[in-house]
């Protein structure tokens, strides 16, 4: 099926929400069982880790962690909000940069300013969204050290709607930071697999809500399919996925071909498809890519399609370079729990 289709539902009881493009699964959704990204707590440091330059902080769901500490002391109180998913056995990560996250706008405490996506363009559109933005909050934004994004997903939406996004987030702000003093405390809970969805695939698309969708739709399939390691790619060629406990392994394989382009082109097919394989299976971290044969020509063609494919991902993933033995690595934030851990 051509075009995009959100799909909400639940799988093994879990809400879940599935984007797909062109009769692809693109991006997949499930709630874990670790607290949710964007979750605010008041929280309570609890004590330093040496060499590391961080510290753990008590949270009534488990030990947190937070780095790069400065001035902090046993006891102190705080806020902080869940930047990734937390592995199994490891404490919560967290940063003091909190941010409130809607569809359509981002407030920013200790940043001041109003800001527009830089995706749009046209002038009198962004004049008419400053003016919103003013209107709503122009006296909060003047007094408060607090800034305002206005994300790309204004485009076309209706005043009203950015307006009330607007309130709601300075509501959530001001509740959330009126509340500092206290024992350990969940302030404010972040968004579920729907709410997200709604939040982040902000691009026109069918939206299908009945239970049982993903059935229907295909989306049982497509999950299935990607519970396994292959991965085809244009062409013919193939890569495998596997995670283990230190790092995700991707390995490519040409297939059938076996000319001298074989490895290069089979290469770039998976630069192509690796972001959407990483980003169904939930999957961050370290990763090493295991690349077929290529000339060291080809390098810096590889590495610009790599970062281009990435460019449009919606997880933050770092290209870090080649090994000595010709393996590729990145560093992916751990946004999402692993596909494998949440169907078990």
């Amino acid at each position: 099926m051509k075009g995009r289709q959100i799909i909400l539902d639940h799988i093994n009881g879990r809400e879940a929400a599935a984007l797909m493009v062109d009769g692809l699964l693109d991006d997949l959704l499930i709630e874990g069982d670790a607290p949710r990204v964007g979750t605010i707590y008041r929280a309570i440091a609890d004590r330093p880790v040496k060499g590391q330059g961080g510290m753990f902080l008590k949270t009534p769901d488990g030990m947190a962690f937070l780095r790069q500490v400065k001035g902090l002391a046993p006891g102190d109180r705080m806020l902080v909000q869940v930047t990734g998913f937390a592995e199994p056995g490891k404490a919560i990560p967290v940063t003091q940069k909190v941010l409130f996250k809607s569809r359509y706008v981002i407030v920013t405490p200790g940043a001041p300013g109003v800001n527009v996506s830089r995706s749009i363009r046209d002038d009198d559109m962004r004049d008419a969204l400053l003016a919103i933005a003013h209107e709503e909050a122009g006296g909060l934004l003047a007094d408060a050290n607090l800034g305002l994004i206005l994300r790309s997903a204004c485009d076309g939406a209706g005043a009203e709607e950015i307006a009330e996004d607007i309130r709601a987030m300075l509501d959530l702000y001001e509740a959330v930071m009126a509340d500092g003093e206290g024992d350990a405390e969940m302030l404010s809970e972040g968004d579920g697999p729907h709410v997200s969805a709604w939040r982040d695939w902000s691009e026109p698309a069918e939206v299908v809500t009945e239970a049982g969708s993903f059935e229907t739709h295909g989306v049982l399939d497509a999950i299935e399919m990607a519970q396994g390691a292959q991965v085809a790619l244009e062409g013919g060629a193939y890569m495998y996925v596997e995670p283990t406990r230190a790092l995700v392994a991707v390995d490519v394989n040409t297939g059938r071909d076996t000319s001298p382009a074989a490895g290069t082109k089979a290469n770039f097919a998976l630069a192509k498809a690796l972001p959407r394989a990483l980003r169904v299976r939930g999957l961050g971290g370290q990763i090493v890519l295991d690349l077929a044969p290529m000339a060291k020509k080809d390098r810096r063609g590889f590495e610009t399609a790599l970062r281009a494919a990435f460019k449009r991902d919606v997880i933050d993933t770092t290209l870090v370079g080649w090994t000595p033995l010709g393996h590729y690595e990145l560093q992916r934030k751990n946004a999402r729990p692993a596909l494998s851990e949440v169907l078990k």
